[in-house]
């Protein structure tokens, strides 16, 4: 029998909610978990550890699309990692402030790619100005 598990955490107003799914062969549960005020990391693990058991998961549902295979491990960390990156918790300066952050971020690549240019064709321009020397003699 292949488990799968999965627990997503967002802001539902005015309370933080936890949507846990169960996948077993061809099923799927859930289960809703609220938090009240934002939780911390470890108070999420915390729960897992003591409050799985007491979790009332809904009537399996049947779902046929459920892949068996097994996923890479370094795949899945990757796909974890997205994830998380696309959520953006945080005051909206905070969001600001990233968002600025990568603009200018895009603006240094933006002239550190124009400086390269720039220098690459003055170094042309210099070796044709030496070929031309070398055959000014002759």
């Amino acid at each position: 029998m292949y488990a799968n598990s999965k627990l997503t955490v967002f802001f539902e107003d005015p309370f933080w909610v936890g949507i846990f799914e169960k996948s077993e062969e061809n099923y799927l549960c859930f289960c809703r978990i609220v938090f009240g005020p934002e939780p911390k990391d470890y108070e999420v693990y915390d729960f897992l550890l003591k409050e799985y058991n007491k979790c009332k998961f809904s009537p399996p549902l049947s779902d046929d699309k459920i892949e068996q295979r097994r996923i890479n491990p370094k795949r899945l960390q990757k796909k974890i990692k997205k994830e998380v990156q696309e959520i953006q918790i945080g005051s909206k300066a905070q969001i600001a402030m990233k968002k600025q952050l990568e603009e200018r971020k895009l603006e240094r690549r933006k002239i550190s790619k124009e400086k390269k240019e720039q220098e690459k064709d003055r170094q042309f321009l210099i070796r044709q100005q030496k070929k031309k020397e070398k055959h000014k003699g002759h």
